[in-house]
């Protein structure tokens, strides 16, 4: 997996993935995603770290040993990305509405996973809920489910 994401990576720096991205190409743009929301508090806590895991070995269906040898390599990747573009076009092209709006609330979920919303990590789920498509009113109630499943208060 670790060569698929430098692959594509490659890729979408050099101008995007094919709209007809292959499923695994689709996780590793999931998990590029979760691993910015991740870190943009400047830091990747455990609980953090297991809600990303939890949700690419559900939804993709890869063994945990995949997917922890590959968090580290997609949290630099992150780190580095400057252009959110290249990847929710991607995520736009390949997830349908509930697709993109589950998405939504796994990243609501891992910006909330330390307990509390930093300003950067607000700033990036508006801009991701314009680029993949998801109205506010979604978003807004896909971040009130992902309270309530951490068992934080919804304000």
């Amino acid at each position: 997996m670790l060569a698929r994401l430098k692959a594509f990576m490659t890729r979408i720096e050099a101008g995007g993935a094919p709209a007809a991205a292959p499923k695994n190409e689709l996780a590793t743009t999931v998990a590029v995603l979760l691993a910015r929301a991740a870190t943009l508090d400047g830091s990747f806590e455990a609980e953090e770290r297991a809600v990303v895991a939890d949700h690419l070995c559900n939804r993709f269906a890869v063994s945990r040993d995949e997917i922890n040898r590959t968090l580290d390599e997609a949290v630099t990747s992150a780190d580095e990305m400057v252009d959110l573009y290249g990847l929710t076009r991607t995520v736009k092209d390949r997830l349908d509405e509930d697709g993109r709006i589950e998405l939504m609330e796994v990243l609501w979920e891992v910006v909330y996973a330390d307990g509390e919303l930093h300003d950067y990590e607000a700033q990036l789920m508006r801009r991701l809920s314009g680029l993949l498509y998801v109205t506010d009113r979604e978003s807004g109630e896909a971040r009130k489910r992902a309270l309530a499943k951490l068992g934080l208060e919804v304000s």
